[in-house]
């Protein structure tokens, strides 16, 4: 992979390169690449998507990394971006089964932003091992978990939404 399409990738599109807080701003470059998504192919596509951005992530972050003594420089966001998509699985799936606009749904996307912002800085249990690895898988990883966890969140509150409250 080229230097350029490494840095490309790893900041997607250069979003990781604006500041400050980069990698919230790789978490909102993701959304509307997650809603893009979506309407090509719902959840599927959503999902293949995500798997790619991480086998392709997982290169791009090597290639840009490499001889540098950071592993995980903030400018690096496709981790970010796999992350908040994985994040927004419960929501994409939710839309696909009500047959609802994925719009509508806002209150999941803000609390997946919210929760996976919260997961992905403070780095509570596997997270921060992940990231501790300190190579490309490591950098990947974190951002899988902390998207794993927010996504579990999206999902509780959506249940204490509907199914308590109605």
């Amino acid at each position: 992979m080229s230097p350029a399409t490494a840095k490309l990738i790893a900041t997607f599109f250069y979003s990781g390169l604006l500041r400050p807080a980069p990698g919230t701003w790789g978490s909102l470059a993701a959304l509307p690449a997650a809603w893009l998504l979506h309407q090509i192919g719902g959840p599927v596509a959503l999902t293949g998507a995500t798997i790619l951005a991480y086998l392709i992530g997982v290169k791009a972050t090597e290639a840009y990394t490499a001889g540098k003594s950071d592993h995980d420089p903030s400018e690096v966001v496709i981790d970010e971006v796999v992350g908040m998509w994985i994040a927004l699985f419960p929501v994409s799936f939710g839309a696909r089964m009500m047959g609802a606009d994925i719009l509508a749904l806002y209150p999941g996307w803000i609390v997946a932003f919210l929760a996976f912002r919260l997961f992905d800085i403070t780095k509570w249990g596997p997270i921060g091992k992940a990231d501790r690895r300190g190579d490309a898988t490591g950098v990947m990883m974190d951002d899988v978990w902390a998207g794993v966890a927010a996504a579990i969140v999206v999902i509780v509150t959506a249940y204490a939404a509907h199914g308590l409250m109605a």
